[in-house]
């Protein structure tokens, strides 16, 4: 084993080396092939709170993630520790529990055209010169800001400034060796409002690979502060049926449940609510969906996937109707089809939007809920039942008329997908599924 695996592991062609060293010691031991994941990372998160520093938080980390193959029969280990008798002692136990495993006849690595050999060169890493006492000072500055905009504003749960780099790097024994550096940064405020009895929180946040992209201070600072303030005075709306409209960032969290809808350990397991869906409509047909996996300083781009395998722009759904399920090497087999390049997720989500903002979209529905918050897990991807508590506001005439919360909404996804009326085109880019706000048609609402 070379002596790269026995240094602080953090550039790329470290890593690759100690990657190729792992594949080397798995090989030296009998195993008929293999693939190794590292990830290491680096950075820093500060908070503050009323004036005054509450953390400093400090990490860097490492995670090996081994497999190995006797054949059909696989055998997994992970590890922090970097030196080569860590190594050797985690490839043993690795092929230790290979050998004593039931055969499983879709294992194994990805076909080698399948791999990512010509990959792209990636465009996310951006380092933020930062120090902990420039972050510092920004936390503060933003506080202060939040605090002085409204004097409903009483109090704050923090405000955070944090900073990461992370190198990935996936090799196997086909000879497959990629890396991928990216950085993240972000900065968050959470505040409290109180009129009278009635208190409430609230927050706001800028994310982005490239500090240049984040949002000033003075914009998450007002926005937490506005955010806050609109929530007192919250009231709970009758029983009924009505048109829903779920904010941008809230629709993400909707379209998350149809991509582990579609995902292959959802269907071959059989508890997606989207089995045998493939070819079948699904949204209305004026809605498009693709992954988009190589944009520049997009925080879901990645050249390829966990298996190895070179990722592409899928295209999910094509004028309303499920054109493709979203697969790793292993979930394909298992289906009878071919990997999608998916394994570990998707990759830049997009759905296509209509001309409309938020206010436009507020004005076609006229009268119903705006949904700027989600509370609970009341989802059932087996069935579709759909049933989470909300806060947002009461919208008649195409305004805001006052704030709403204690209200639960529920409904079917599979209903709810069929059922949408348009995208705003207010997008919401700070995740990896990107959209605007939601019109849908019709939900329950319980209240009072």
């Amino acid at each position: 084993m070379s002596e790269i695996a026995q240094v602080d592991v953090f550039t790329e062609a470290r890593l690759r080396q100690l990657v190729a060293d792992v594949l080397q010691e798995a090989a030296n031991q009998g195993a008929t092939s293999a693939e190794v994941d590292v990830a290491v990372n680096k950075g820093f998160t500060v908070m503050v709170r009323m004036g005054d520093v509450e953390t400093v938080e400090y990490n860097q980390d490492k995670v090996i993630d081994i497999t190995v193959y006797f054949g059909k029969r696989s055998g997994s280990a992970s590890l922090s520790d970097v030196r080569p008798v860590a190594i050797r002692s985690a490839v043993q136990a690795a092929c230790n529990i290979a050998r004593f495993t039931d055969e499983d006849e879709y294992s194994g690595l990805a076909d080698i055209s399948q791999l990512a050999f010509n990959y792209p060169p990636t465009d996310l890493f951006y380092p933020w010169d930062l120090s902990v006492t420039q972050a510092i000072e920004l936390g503060l500055e933003c506080e202060a800001i939040a605090l002085a905009k409204d004097k409903r504003i009483t109090n704050s749960e923090g405000v955070s400034v944090a900073t990461i780099e992370v190198v990935h790097a996936h090799g196997n024994s086909l000879g497959f060796i990629g890396s991928c550096p990216v950085t993240r940064h972000e900065i968050s405020c959470v505040l409290i409002a109180k009129k009278g009895d009635d208190m409430q929180r609230d927050y706001s946040y800028t994310v982005a690979c490239d500090a240049n992209s984040l949002d000033s201070i003075t914009k998450v600072a007002e926005a937490a502060a506005t955010r806050t303030v609109q929530r007192l005075g919250g009231k709970r709306l009758p029983t009924g049926r009505m048109p829903v409209i779920f904010a941008a960032e809230e629709a993400r969290g909707l379209l998350g449940h149809f991509v582990s809808a579609i995902q292959g350990g959802s269907l071959y397991r059989k508890s997606s609510f989207l089995l045998d869906h493939l070819g079948k409509r699904v949204f209305p047909a004026h809605i498009q969906m693709d992954e988009r996996p190589y944009l520049a300083k997009s925080l879901g781009s990645s050249p390829f996937d966990d298996d190895g395998v070179a990722t592409r722009p899928n295209v999910f759904i094509k004028d309303g109707v499920l054109n493709s399920y979203s697969l790793s090497v292993y979930s394909a087999r298992k289906l009878g089809l071919e990997t999608t390049g998916n394994a570990g997720g998707v990759h830049n989500l997009f759905i296509n939007t209509g001309d409309k903002d938020l206010p436009a979209l507020l004005k076609k529905m006229g009268k119903g809920l705006l949904v700027t918050e989600m509370m609970g897990n009341g989802v059932n991807l087996v069935t579709g039942d759909y049933s989470r508590g909300v806060s947002g506001f009461w919208i008649e005439n195409g305004e805001i008329q006052y704030p709403v919360s204690e209200i639960t909404i529920a409904g079917k996804l599979q209903d709810m997908y069929a059922n949408l009326v348009e995208v705003g085109n207010d997008v919401d880019k700070r995740g990896n599924i990107q959209t605007g706000s939601i019109l849908l048609e019709e939900m329950t609402v319980a209240g009072e």
